[in-house]
C-alpha cells in the first residue's frame, strides 16, 4: 500500500508540473503574438549587390514565417541603377508587404534610395531626413552624354511613374522631378504630396501610423495589422556585412595596393604561398568593391604604372627619382579612379586618404622589395663562395707550383676545415691568410698583415 501511495504522489507532482509549464507558455511574453510579427531589416551605405541579397533574404524569411510585413530601415546615398532595379523587382514580387523607413534623423534616401522607397508598398521617413536627387550618372562616375542620358532618364521616369501612380499626380510629379531635375525634398514635403505614408519618430511610431492601411501586394489586397505587431530584428549576416563594407573607396584603395605588393613579393621570392594567397584575396575583394562603385578604370592603369616605377627604383637605383614618380603616380591613380567629374560623394576618396595610402605604400613597398633583393644578392654562407673575406692560417709552408715561382700552393685551415689554396707569394707554416677568391674547390689566399 505504501508503494502504491508513493506512485500516486509522483503522478500528482508530475501533473502539477505539467500544468505549471502550460501556464508559463500561455503567459510568456510574445506567446500570444507570434502570428503578428514584423521583420525589421536595417542597413546603411551605398546600394550594393549585398544590400539586394539582404533584402531578398529578409522578404523570403518573412514569407516563410507568415510575417505581417517587412520593415526596412534605410539610410543610403544611392548606388548602382542595375542593383536598384533588381531590388524593385524583389519588392514587387514579394508575398508580404514591404515598408521602407528612411531613418534615423539626418538619414537620406538619395538617388537610387528614392527609387527603392517608391517601390515599397508603404513608406515612411523620420523627421529631418531627405529623399530625392536621383539624376543618373554612368558607371565611371562621369556625366553621361546627352543621348544616353535622355534614354536612361526617360526609362527611370517611367519606372517612377509606375511606382507612384497609386499615390496621385503630385507624387508622380515629384518622382519625375527627382530623376529629371535631381530634386530632393524633406520628409514633411514628401508627406504633403503623398510620396510617403508617414513621418514617424521611430519604428514603433511608424507601425502605429500605417496600421489599417490597405495595400496591393503582388495583385492581392492586404490590410496592414501592425499596431500590436512584435518586431523581430533580422541583421545582416557575416558575408553580407563584409561584401557591403567593400563599397568603400578608401578600403578599396588599401586592398589594391596591398594585393599588388603581396603578389610582387611572391613573384620576387617564390616558394611560399602566404603572400600570394593574401595578394589574390586582396585584389579579388578590391575588384568586387570596384564593381559596386562608379569608378574610372583609367585610374587602374595609373596604379599599374606606379608599381612599375617603384620596382624600377629598387632594381636600378636613381637616388629616389623613380620612387617619387611612383608615389605621385599612385596618388594620381587613386584620385582618377574615384574622383572623376560627376562621381557621387559616397564614391569619392579624400585627398588626404589617397596621399596617406600613396606615401605609406611607396615606403613599405620599397622597404620590402629592397629586403628581398638584398637577400637574393647576399653572399653565400656555405661552400667556397661563403669564405670570401674570411681569415684562416696556413697548415704548412706553401711550395712553388711552377718553375718560374709565380704561384705557390699549399693548404689552409678556415672555419675548422682544411682547403687547398694558392697564393702569388710564399706563405710560411702557421701564418695568417685572407681568403680573396675561389677556383672550384681551391681557395685564392694572400698573407694577412
Amino acid at each position: 500500500m505504501a508503494s502504491h501511495s508513493r506512485l500516486i504522489t509522483r503522478h500528482r507532482i508530475g501533473a502539477a508540473f505539467a500544468l505549471l509549464w502550460l501556464f508559463f507558455l500561455a503567459v510568456a511574453p510574445g506567446g500570444a503574438q507570434d502570428d503578428n510579427t514584423v521583420l525589421v531589416l536595417e542597413i546603411e551605405g551605398p546600394v550594393t549587390p549585398a544590400m539586394a541579397g539582404y533584402f531578398e533574404r529578409g522578404i523570403e524569411q518573412a514569407s516563410q514565417e507568415d510575417a505581417s510585413a517587412v520593415v526596412i530601415v534605410l539610410d543610403t546615398p544611392g548606388g548602382s541603377v542595375d542593383v536598384t532595379l533588381d531590388i524593385v523587382q524583389t519588392f514587387r514580387s514579394a508575398e508580404v508587404p514591404v515598408i521602407v523607413y528612411v531613418a534615423p534623423a539626418g538619414a537620406q534616401a538619395a538617388s537610387a534610395g528614392s527609387v527603392i522607397t517608391a517601390a515599397a508598398h508603404a513608406a515612411g521617413m523620420a523627421p529631418d531626413t531627405v529623399i530625392g536627387a536621383a539624376a543618373p550618372v554612368d558607371s565611371s562616375g562621369a556625366d553621361i552624354d546627352e543621348t544616353l542620358f535622355l534614354k536612361i532618364t526617360e526609362d527611370l521616369k517611367a519606372t517612377m511613374r509606375n511606382l507612384t501612380a497609386r499615390r496621385g499626380e503630385e507624387a508622380v510629379a515629384l518622382a519625375e522631378a527627382m530623376i529629371e531635375e535631381a530634386r530632393a525634398v524633406t520628409a514633411t514635403e514628401a508627406l504633403e504630396v503623398g510620396f510617403i505614408d508617414a513621418v514617424a519618430s521611430d519604428v514603433d511610431d511608424l507601425l502605429q501610423q500605417v496600421d489599417g492601411l490597405t495595400l496591393t501586394v503582388n495583385e492581392r489586397t492586404f490590410t496592414l495589422d501592425t499596431g500590436d505587431a512584435v518586431q523581430q530584428p533580422l541583421p545582416t549576416n557575416t558575408i553580407e556585412s563584409l561584401l557591403h563594407a567593400l563599397a568603400n573607396p578608401l578600403l578599396i584603395g588599401l586592398l589594391l595596393t596591398l594585393g599588388v605588393q603581396a603578389i610582387l613579393i611572391e613573384i620576387s621570392n617564390p616558394g611560399g604561398w602566404v603572400a600570394g594567397f593574401i595578394g589574390v584575396l586582396a585584389l579579388g575583394s578590391a575588384l568586387y568593391g570596384l564593381g559596386t562603385l562608379p569608378a574610372n578604370y583609367l585610374g587602374l592603369g595609373l596604379l599599374v604604372v606606379a608599381f612599375v616605377l617603384l620596382v624600377l627604383e629598387v632594381k636600378t637605383p636613381t637616388t629616389g627619382a623613380l620612387g617619387v614618380a611612383g608615389a605621385v603616380t599612385l596618388l594620381a591613380g587613386l584620385l582618377v579612379l574615384f574622383n572623376s567629374p560627376g562621381t557621387p560623394e559616397f564614391a569619392r576618396i579624400s585627398i588626404f586618404g589617397a596621399a596617406t595610402i600613396s606615401v605609406v605604400t611607396a615606403a613599405f613597398f620599397l622597404f620590402l622589395v629592397g629586403k628581398v633583393l638584398q637577400a637574393q644578392s647576399r653572399q653565400a654562407a656555405t661552400g667556397a663562395e661563403g669564405m670570401l673575406g674570411a681569415k684562416g692560417s696556413a697548415r704548412a709552408a706553401f711550395e712553388a707550383a711552377d718553375p718560374e715561382a709565380k704561384r705557390f700552393r699549399g693548404t689552409v685551415l678556415v672555419h675548422g676545415e682544411i682547403w687547398q689554396a694558392v697564393s702569388d707569394k710564399p706563405i710560411q707554416d702557421g701564418e695568417p691568410v685572407l681568403i680573396q677568391g675561389a677556383e672550384g674547390f681551391t681557395l685564392q689566399v694572400s698573407r694577412f698583415e
